[in-house]
């Protein structure tokens, strides 16, 4: 991973789980969100990345009802947001999900790239289409991770990251997996190139 990010790995802290707008931090640190369908792996990935155990993991999908930041060297968080897409979650529950997000993108004005996570082992689905689109519309920077990529062997790898590319128009996909660390870097690179581009002070004032 970049040098300058190492450093921070090594100083990573868990801030708050927001419920509501009222818990999202008051620091303008630029904000590096990793979102996708529940049980795709993001609490997984989040530990790979860092090489810690911060983030809980489940096998209940749809469990995860809150948005969680993690501090790294006060330079940036990341920012675990909750998975959608769970079919037995109450609907009450998924509109809930729906206004706690919405109130993510709208008040977080340094927001630097959102991490987009698909399961490598299938095409995007409807809902990870919609989510694209929906932030395409909010003019939000994103990266597609394709995770659990060690399930798969060379060929099938190859075959899904053209698949969901061109799902994504052509988007490039980086593959990663939590077991083996795959893609950790070219991942790391990114948050590393997104935070350095981020000025919240400046993009705050323009709000």
């Amino acid at each position: 991973m970049p040098a300058n990010i190492a450093g921070s790995i090594s100083q990573a802290e868990f801030v708050v789980s927001a419920v509501s707008a009222h818990d999202f931090p008051r620091e303008t640190l630029p904000e590096i969100a990793i979102a996708g369908r529940s049980n795709v792996g993001k609490s997984s990935l989040l530990n790979a990345l860092t090489g810690t155990s911060l983030a809980r993991t489940s096998s209940t999908p749809g469990k995860t009802r809150m948005i969680n930041f993690y501090r790294f060297q006060r330079a940036f968080f990341l920012v675990d947001l909750p998975g959608f897409g769970y079919a037995k979650v109450p609907k009450a529950e998924s509109r809930k999900w729906k206004q706690l997000v919405n109130e993510y993108f709208e008040r977080r004005p340094a927001i630097a790239l959102v991490i987009h996570l698909v399961d490598s082992r299938m095409n995007p689905t409807a809902l990870d289409l919609q989510f694209a689109r929906w932030l395409d519309h909010l003019g939000m920077p994103r990266l597609i991770v394709a995770t659990k990529s060690d399930k798969l062997s060379g060929r099938e790898r190859d075959v899904q990251r053209r698949a969901i590319s061109e799902a994504f128009g052509g988007e490039p996909v980086i593959l990663s997996s939590a077991v083996t660390g795959a893609g950790s870097k070219e991942i790391w690179k990114r948050v590393a190139d997104a935070a350095r581009s981020v000025n919240p002070r400046r993009k705050s004032s323009e709000q």
